[in-house]
């Protein structure tokens, strides 16, 4: 009678054991691609400088607005209205210049002209 009221314990102890075992690991795994995106040399300059709106919205008309929109809100590519809430600044980085996603050609700015192009899209 004591071995099945002692079995349900240990059950239940050696569930709660892995269910925080598996959550640790997840949330170490978010900080190490956290730090590991973030050391990217290219992405580390532009998030060190200063962008220019102004700027970016030119750099943006140039090269983006011709599949996004003049005003962002899509054509060909999709609308960037808001992007910046459901997208980080690397995610936005990465998405610009990587070139994963095609249509989108790989975008290869400078790192003052990205920091520009990240504050306009931050506005909108």
């Amino acid at each position: 009678m004591d071995n099945q009221i002692t079995q349900p314990k240990i059950l239940i102890q050696r569930i709660t054991v892995i269910v925080l075992a598996i959550l640790l690991a997840f949330i170490l795994g978010i900080f190490a691609v956290r730090a590991i995106r973030t050391s990217d040399p290219y992405v580390k300059t532009v998030l060190s400088l200063t962008g220019n709106a102004v700027q970016g919205n030119a750099i943006f008309q140039i090269n983006c607005a011709g599949c996004h929109g003049w005003q962002a809100d899509g054509r060909v590519g999709p609308s960037l209205q808001g992007v910046s809430k459901r997208k980080s600044s690397y995610g936005l980085i990465h998405q610009v210049i990587s070139g994963d996603t095609p249509p989108m050609p790989k975008f290869q700015p400078n790192p003052q002209e990205m920091a520009d192009l990240l504050s306009y899209l931050e506005t909108l």
